[in-house]
């Protein structure tokens, strides 16, 4: 499996391609205007991150929305990936070296884990993050549920998320999806 963090998710609007076109030049003239987007001088509604998890294996994509990024929401992620395969089976997490990520010497939460959970972490080299194959699947989530886009709460921002990684999940071979997961992996 590979992990990673998607965010801040910030509720701003998204530049880019809207899939349902709602008007403008050469189209439709009963079709209304496209809305203008909204201006975002102040965020007083805080950010959210994204905890994913691609397995290989299975093509799945797997995710949690938090509303904090640290090492026990990690480890909350961490126990319910483990629930997605017997306890006797080893499971290895390609992930960056995020300080959440680590076993310090003040706090080895992470490295007890794994050691009492049959669980490898695998650590990216040092700015080498691209070498993460979820990075490519972040890029397919950013253009197909957020860009172009302009959510008024988290809870819709998340139900986009939400929805997009189940769609994802019963169209692992769309060829629009592959073209940008493919675009997007350069290692």
């Amino acid at each position: 499996m590979c992990l990673d963090e998607f965010g801040p998710l910030n509720l701003q609007p998204h530049p880019g391609r809207q899939w349902a076109e709602r008007g403008g030049k050469h189209k439709d003239p009963d079709r209304e205007p496209r809305p203008r987007r909204r201006a975002t001088y102040t965020r007083p509604h805080g950010v959210r991150h994204l905890f994913a998890a691609y397995d290989l294996a299975r093509d799945k994509l797997y995710s949690h929305i938090k509303p904090k990024k640290n090492r026990t929401r990690f480890l909350e992620f961490c126990r319910s990936l483990r629930t997605l395969h017997p306890p006797h089976i080893r499971i290895a997490i390609v992930l960056d070296n995020f300080s959440p990520h680590l076993t310090t010497k003040k706090d080895t939460r992470v490295g007890d884990w794994a050691a009492a959970n049959n669980v490898e972490f695998a650590y990216t080299p040092t700015n080498s993050s691209w070498l993460n194959r979820i990075e490519a699947q972040f890029t397919a989530l950013r253009y197909f549920a957020l860009d172009g886009s302009d959510h008024a709460s988290h809870k819709e921002q998340g139900s986009m998320i939400r929805r997009y990684i189940t769609w994802r999940n019963k169209h692992a071979a769309d060829e629009r999806r592959r073209e940008v997961v493919n675009r997007a992996n350069v290692a």
